[in-house]
């Protein structure tokens, strides 16, 4: 009985995003079948997608049209990744115009993409906007798949990446999450090679013992933006296919402790939700701190993060929503 209710939850009509990927994703229920395209049409005309394109300028960019990175978050950068996450691709005209806006704005100097403004490609960038791109449907693009080459590139010989230094380090998991979506018939034996040594790293870790204890990965929030949190490297760890590997276990008791009586899960925080020297720098500059792409409501339940989690348990076939 609390199965079917958060099922009826999800599946509410008022959001057409949550509605289609529980469909798909937790009924699999057929991309043809005429609830599943009646949910996907109505996805850029009600809830929280035609909330963000409701501020989006005719021209593909949301509040500036010079840097579509700041300000956090709420540049097309940001909005562009939720917009992936909801469902939103390539099909729809305006999604297409700020794709290839997108692409110009942050491409780099060897044709892929991820890159600042002088053209060098950044680990965090690169994957985010690959991850998105793939999903919107540009997987068979060559600046993406130019993006995927500079990953393998120059991943940490023994599995990882790092976005801002030498080594490898658990919240560099957007490059692991760019090869995650993309297609598996596309993927080369290079591909799986980094892949395996990546999601190893993860493993080794349990996900979660890098240094000392860092309380925001143990809250749950969407949207990620590029922040790790527990759910996430149980999302992408499951979604490669590690589905009975024991270094998950803890991961999958903190899941599992955050849930709900009713069976759903909250919205424990908003990014930019931080400790120690960056907590320290945002108090010290106020004016700084990214604004929240708020969504939903911290501490209520949220449907985000709920139906990651469900997706997470089908994955694993344990206490989740069955089919």
């Amino acid at each position: 009985m609390r199965s079917n209710r958060v099922l009826e939850w999800l599946l509410e009509e008022d959001e057409p995003a949550s509605r289609y990927r529980t469909l798909t994703e937790l009924l699999e229920r057929p991309a043809d079948a005429p609830e599943t395209e009646r949910a996907r049409q109505r996805i850029p005309t009600t809830g929280w997608a035609a909330d963000l394109l409701a501020g989006r300028d005719p021209a593909g960019w949301w509040v500036s049209p010079e840097s579509l990175y700041r300000p956090k978050y709420l540049a097309t950068n940001w909005r562009m990744l939720v917009l992936s996450d909801l469902g939103l691709t390539r099909e729809l005209p305006a999604i297409r115009t700020s794709c290839e806006r997108w692409m110009k704005k942050f491409a780099t100097k060897g044709g892929g993409l991820g890159g600042n403004s002088v053209g060098t490609p950044h680990h965090c960038a690169a994957g985010n906007q690959a991850r998105a791109l793939i999903r919107m449907g540009y997987a068979n693009d060559p600046r993406v798949r130019r993006t995927l080459e500079w990953l393998l590139e120059t991943a940490h010989p023994k599995g990882g990446w790092s976005c801002f230094s030498s080594g490898r380090n658990l919240d560099s998991w957007e490059g692991l999450s760019a090869f995650a979506a993309y297609p598996r018939p596309l993927w080369t034996e290079e591909m799986r090679r980094v892949v395996g040594a990546a999601a190893e790293f993860f493993l080794e870790r349990e996900l979660y013992r890098q240094g000392t204890r860092y309380a925001p990965w143990f809250r749950f929030h969407y949207p990620n933006h590029y922040y790790y949190d527990l759910l996430v490297g149980l999302d992408l760890l499951t979604s490669l296919g590690y589905t009975a590997d024991p270094r998950l276990e803890f991961a999958l008791s903190v899941l599992r402790t955050r849930r709900r009586p009713d069976g759903r899960w909250n919205l424990d925080a908003e990014h930019p939700d931080v400790e120690g020297a960056m907590l320290r720098w945002f108090r010290a500059h106020p004016k700084q701190r990214p604004t929240p792409l708020s969504m939903e409501k911290v501490g209520h339940p949220s449907k985000m993060v709920t139906l990651r989690a469900l997706i997470v348990l089908k994955r694993l076939d344990t206490d989740g929503v069955g089919r």
